[in-house]
């Protein structure tokens, strides 16, 4: 029986860490520096449409009787009769928690892969702190690092993860407090109601989730044929098929339905859900998450949007 996928060994956060920026940079600024919701907390990465403490100008206002002279624009009120203050725009940093799932089954890595499902979730991961780091963001990991809004807070999540690896399974989030953004990468290949279970009481709590999906090719196209043995990674329990031609069309709509399940009962809780293969640019689930977090609407690509 010729292999068609393997067991790999887990990514050095440093060599993770360089992929993730190199990633980053292919995702135009544009989309950091997206459109600005009006009035929310939640797309504080942003800057939230109100006057108060910021570097960003906001408008031009009439001057009210009272106030400092200092407020003054005088090269604006220079224009005209009037005399304008110059307001800037209120921005407040959003809290963003990312978490990659290091589930034994996420070490998985095909001949039509280009990396391992854990290599490919924590580029994303990194990419992600990198580029929303440059706006000022907090960002944190589940018992692995407090919020922080620093520049180099890639940098910190990378040696935070060589200290304290992250296991599998979902986080623990009850530290979570307040409105926050929870992005979860892992490959989520458990029943989607047991998912669920644990999702729900997250979204209850005000917690707005972006969940990607990481495949490898093979789970989706399963190529094999003739005796194979399937080996679980979790259990490490062996399944051998005589021809395994001959179970690709059940375990085919097995394997898309619990996508659909789980992207559907997602959708209900309000959260967004991204699916992506491993033969695919990081970029594109990059993109999609970035537009989800910013509160637009993500649009389908080849990395498998849902």
């Amino acid at each position: 029986m010729a292999s068609i996928g393997q067991i790999v060994n887990p990514t050095p956060g440093s060599d993770a860490l360089a992929r993730a920026r190199q990633r980053a940079s292919l995702v135009p600024d544009c989309l950091v520096e997206a459109k600005r919701i009006a009035n929310t907390v939640i797309a504080g990465w942003h800057g939230r449409r109100k006057r108060g403490i910021g570097e960003n100008f906001w408008q031009f206002r009439p001057y009210t009787e009272g106030e400092s002279l200092s407020r003054i624009d005088w090269r604006r009120s220079a224009r005209d009769d009037h005399t304008y203050v110059r307001e800037r725009e209120w921005e407040a940093a959003h809290t963003i928690w990312l978490w990659a799932d290091m589930s034994p089954s996420m070490m998985y890595k095909s001949t039509f892969g280009s990396v391992s499902k854990e290599s490919r979730a924590l580029v994303i991961m990194l990419a992600l702190a990198e580029i929303l780091a440059r706006s000022g963001e907090r960002i944190g990991c589940p018992g692995v690092m407090e919020p922080v809004a620093a520049r180099n807070a890639a940098e910190r999540l990378a040696t935070a993860l060589m200290h304290a690896p992250l296991p599998g399974g979902l986080p623990d989030v009850a530290m979570i407090r307040g409105w926050s953004d929870l992005v979860l990468i892992g490959d989520f290949l458990d029943d989607a109601p047991a998912i669920m279970a644990r999702l729900t009481p997250l979204a209850r709590r005000g917690l707005r989730g972006h969940v990607v999906e990481i495949a490898d090719p093979a789970e989706e196209l399963f190529p094999y044929t003739g005796r194979t043995e399937f080996t679980d990674p979790e259990t490490g329990s062996k399944l051998v098929s005589g021809r395994a031609e001959n179970i690709r069309e059940a375990y085919s709509s097995a394997y898309l339905a619990r996508r659909d399940d789980l992207g559907q009962s997602l959708r209900h809780l309000g959260w967004t859900f991204v699916t992506h293969r491993t033969d695919h640019l990081a970029s594109e689930a990059l993109v999609a998450v970035h537009m989800y977090l910013s509160g637009m609407p993500a649009k389908a690509t080849h990395g498998g949007l849902l």
